[in-house]
């Protein structure tokens, strides 16, 4: 659980920091903000998949437990995905409400992901272990 909290969270302060850096240099508008989101969605499909993959089958070799493998990958595409997803909109969103972008940098974003993350992973959890 700490590894899948710990992945979203850095996922989305990386995604805040370049957002924020993006709107500082003047690169990135609030405008922009359905371009922006839809370019992030689709790094954190990939970054989610491929940190999927290679942890499924970590996973897989060292316990011995496909069903553990499954839980955790599926977990970390949903955990990247809105741990980049709330990198993303929180900046933007505070710049749109007249507020320091700065704001919405790691600590909110890591609080909220991590939680995020929790309910994700028990969810996922209770489904595939339904199966089991």
């Amino acid at each position: 659980i700490p590894m899948l909290m710990d992945t979203g969270g850095n996922c989305g302060s990386q995604t805040s920091t370049l957002i924020i850096r993006g709107m500082a240099m003047e690169e990135i508008f609030t405008k922009d903000f359905l371009k922006v989101l839809w370019k992030e969605s689709r790094i954190a499909l990939l970054v989610g998949i491929v940190l999927a993959v290679v942890n499924g089958i970590r996973i897989a070799i060292q316990y011995h437990n496909i069903a553990i493998a499954i839980i955790v990958a599926l977990t970390l595409i949903g955990t990247v995905i809105a741990g980049k997803l709330f990198g993303c909109i929180l900046p933007i969103a505070a710049k749109k409400l007249k507020l320091d972008p700065a704001l919405m940098a790691a600590p909110i974003i890591t609080t909220i992901v991590d939680a995020i993350s929790v309910m994700i992973y028990f969810n996922i959890a209770l489904y595939v272990m339904s199966f089991v």
